[in-house]
């Protein structure tokens, strides 16, 4: 941890941050999304989840009713219900209060977006190409890595889009490839078995190692409410040290957590 905060604190430190973040704020699950879909295709949720992981069952959406578009409708209104108070989530306002350089995100959501509105901070949105003209040093870039409700193309939810995501050569991807290299990189809000997650954590320790001649790599962690020592001796081959709480609920430990940096 102290090796953590020292990086932290010279700017060399970028979070990523996972749907277990938006959660904190009773924002529905994959699970739940699943069952929306299941209901539009007139199937009973529970039978539909047995044929097929949650992309490609998103994708059978797509096939059906020709794009995501009603879909992604759906999760911006529900994602972002009225009831929903960003200044009750005290995670989001440590986030918004630690003052990490960059920021990356697997969430659709804008709460992060509304947590720096909400606390008064200076940030750039990143989810094209062409917001890449926009970055400030005077700001945090928020890099929406898998898409943002405001422009249904650039969402990851079906297989297709995965599949794409997983030839790590869109513009975004080259981007975070060029922001890592000699950086370290803090993983909060994810699920150890996450697949994303642990595609990332292969393809970064690969490209470190194919182009810095045995150099060190900096460390980087994942946060994990709970220890976990098979998964943290794999982790810890590809460089990623995990840290984790003896708190026993997962929203209290990472503010916990996430207090340190601020």
């Amino acid at each position: 941890m102290e090796e953590l905060i020292s990086s932290f604190k010279q700017g060399n430190v970028i979070l990523f941050v996972g749907a277990g973040v938006s959660m904190n704020l009773g924002l529905p699950s994959w699970g739940a999304l699943i069952d929306k879909i299941a209901e539009e295709l007139d199937y009973d949720p529970e039978i539909y989840k047995t044929f097929g992981d949650n992309y490609a069952l998103a994708e059978y959406y797509r096939i059906k009713k020709g794009s995501i578009g009603p879909l992604r409708s759906w999760m911006d209104r529900n994602w972002h219900a009225s009831e929903i108070k960003i200044g009750s989530s005290k995670v989001h306002e440590l986030i918004a209060k630690s003052e990490f350089p960059i920021i990356y995100t697997t969430n659709y959501d804008r709460w992060l977006e509304y947590a720096f509105d909400h606390y008064k901070k200076s940030y750039t949105k990143i989810s094209s190409v062409a917001d890449l003209t926009k970055i400030k040093s005077s700001s945090t870039q928020i890099v929406k890595f898998h898409g943002d409700f405001d422009d249904d193309k650039s969402i990851v939810l079906d297989e297709t889009s995965y599949f794409e995501r997983l030839e790590f050569e869109t513009p975004l991807d080259i981007k975070l490839r060029s922001d890592v290299l000699g950086k370290s990189v803090l993983f909060i809000g994810y699920g150890l078995a996450d697949i994303n997650l642990r595609f990332l954590f292969y393809k970064l320790s690969k490209l470190w190692k194919a182009n810095h001649n045995g150099e060190a790599q900096p460390r980087s962690y994942i946060f994990s409410p709970r220890p976990n020592p098979v998964q943290e001796a794999i982790l810890d081959q590809w460089g990623i040290s995990m840290l984790s709480s003896k708190i026993e609920t997962p929203g209290e430990a990472l503010e916990d957590f996430l207090s340190n940096f601020v």
